[in-house]
């Protein structure tokens, strides 16, 4: 058994001694009481209340970021870079992340890096991209030079006060479940068209911007116009919804109304 004993010391302090009671000697006493110094604006450490300084707790995803993401994706030549330029909002070049031609463990196909595979591309460093564009309003991104399959570069997106970014790129839709769960996802869409207008489209840019030696453009190009089908079915599994380049414009820009 034991008794307390409280004593001010002033400036806002107090002494709490606890003594046992009938000690069995003076030198039993003097060591049974001890004085310990408190202070009236320390709380107990196990009070709840000083576990945050917050008023109330905010529901996890109450907290709506400053800027989210619309993830772009679509065949190769399906028009979203034409749709981006249009839209005029800051947009991340996903094509920028892929690793370079000597990266170990790239896929192959016709004899060349197969570009179309997810493994020839950094995915980690496009997510990190686009969470540092959404919660500070800045990314560093690389710029990557397709016909030399290197990155040459670097460069600062600014977002500004824009209250989206859109990345594009064919490999946007592995990037859906990732961005939904952090609760930056404004919408994901997949562009499509008949693939004969993608096949002639993208075979006109890449040899304007000689991407490739000509017959790998052809072998290439006729690939990807058997293979759309079952890209559009798995980007749409990854969580992708499709739409044309019309349509998706004026989803994208009902998204700005307030």
């Amino acid at each position: 058994m034991s008794i307390t004993f409280s004593q001010d010391l002033g400036d806002g302090r107090r002494a709490v001694m606890a003594q046992a009671a009938a000690p069995a000697c003076r030198q039993c006493a003097s060591k049974a009481a001890q004085w310990v110094p408190v202070t009236d604006s320390a709380p107990p450490v196990d009070d709840p209340a000083n576990e945050s300084d917050a008023l109330f707790e905010v529901p996890p995803g109450a907290r709506r970021p400053a800027r989210r993401i619309v993830l772009l994706t679509g065949p190769s030549g399906s028009g979203k870079t034409a749709l981006t330029r249009r839209l005029g909002l800051p947009v991340v070049n996903l094509d920028d992340f892929y690793h370079d031609v000597d990266f170990p463990g790239m896929p192959m196909r016709y004899g060349i890096v197969d570009w179309d595979d997810p493994r020839s591309w950094d995915s980690a460093a496009a997510l990190d991209a686009l969470r540092a564009v959404v919660r500070t309003g800045r990314a560093d991104v690389p710029v990557y030079d397709i016909p030399t399959s290197r990155r040459t570069g670097g460069t600062v997106l600014e977002a500004g006060d824009a209250p989206l970014v859109v990345a594009e790129g064919i490999f946007a839709a592995e990037l859906v479940a990732a961005c939904r769960a952090d609760g930056i996802l404004a919408d994901a869409i997949c562009l499509t068209q008949p693939r004969l207008v993608t096949f002639w489209f993208r075979f006109l840019r890449d040899v304007a911007e000689s991407r490739k030696p000509l017959p790998t453009l052809v072998r290439r190009g006729w690939g990807l116009l058997r293979a759309e089908p079952a890209l559009v079915r798995r980007w749409t599994d990854l969580g992708c919804r499709t739409a044309t380049p019309a349509q998706a414009e004026r989803d994208i820009r009902a998204l700005l109304t307030p």
